[in-house]
């Protein structure tokens, strides 16, 4: 108990930024949406391409993208038929884009850092891809089917810039081209504002989630399969792998057992707005789930990677 403590007082910035966020939504009308787009396309891609850039790279680190996503597919389809049985179709199929994904990047990325330092964070940045696949092709088309058909999916993930930031970092990676010196202050600085302005949109955010709206069951099953299947999932990987394949070492399990306790993911809301499914059930959901994680990390990370 007394390590979560520590860890939640070193988190502590980290809360502070989110309440400015909600600060900046309340008393200055700032909005996340004006942020988004240049955290998409600018801001976030950059953060991939340097720490891809930084990951010592084999065969086996290059596939974690594909592991990640794998397993946020299986995660997503189990819990869709689990869902189809609790919930009618429309809001049923946001559960998989619920559970598959997380808040990876902005409640992740700064964790990452602080828990495993730079070395740690290019690992997660490798796995964290993974997530960012599921969530704009599968979990996008699970989320959109009857809206959207399988074009559609496709022809969003070839618009996703993240994807070209990853392929150019491991190819200049594999080819033993570095960062040139003079970019690395710059990327430095991008990484600061991807915490910074990620922790703020997340707090900017609460501001127009209205509490739980809806049926409860949708929360329970989101919350169940994103805070006790996901982390089980991670850590049967994390005893297999260690016990038998040893294909991977401890600093990748770390990151995917990360990526696993994250909260509901942001973009969640937005999907679930853009396809007019439920948006204030789903809003609430994530925010209970964002808050919810403020305490659970903490305690999952003391527990999990202190023994």
């Amino acid at each position: 108990m007394s390590a979560a403590l520590v860890l939640l007082y070193k988190l502590l910035p980290l809360y502070i930024t989110v309440g400015l966020g909600w600060l900046a939504g309340r008393y200055l009308q700032a909005s996340g949406s004006h942020i988004a787009g240049m955290m998409l396309y600018i801001v976030t891609p950059s953060v991939i391409f340097a720490g891809v850039m930084a990951a010592p790279l084999s065969a086996s680190v290059i596939m974690l993208p594909f592991l990640v996503f794998g397993f946020c597919s299986l995660l997503a389809l189990i819990h869709l038929a689990i869902a189809r049985r609790w919930l009618k179709d429309p809001v049923a199929n946001l559960i998989p884009l619920s559970v598959g994904t997380g808040n990876t990047g902005y409640f992740g990325i700064p964790l990452a850092l602080l828990l495993f330092g730079e070395q740690g964070l290019s690992i997660y940045i490798v796995c964290m891809l993974g997530t960012t696949l599921f969530e704009s092709s599968v979990g996008f088309y699970l989320a959109a089917r009857g809206h959207f058909g399988v074009r559609d999916c496709l022809l969003k993930v070839i618009r996703l810039p993240s994807i070209y930031a990853f392929a150019l970092a491991v190819t200049l990676n594999l080819s033993d081209i570095g960062m040139p010196e003079v970019l690395v202050p710059l990327f430095d600085n991008l990484r600061g504002a991807y915490s910074v302005l990620g922790m703020m949109i997340v707090g900017m955010s609460i501001l127009s989630f209205r509490g739980l709206a809806g049926d409860l069951r949708f929360t329970l099953l989101a919350f169940f399969g994103k805070f006790v299947s996901w982390p089980l999932l991670a850590l049967t990987f994390w005893w297999v792998d260690s016990r038998f394949m040893q294909i991977y070492d401890v600093s990748v399990y770390q990151a995917v057992f990360l990526i696993s306790i994250t909260p509901i993911a942001a973009n969640t809301v937005v999907i679930a707005t853009l396809l007019a499914t439920s948006p204030r059930q789903v809003a609430g959901t994530t925010l209970l789930s964002t808050l919810f994680a403020l305490i659970y990390i903490p305690l999952m990370v003391s527990w999990v990677l202190s023994s």
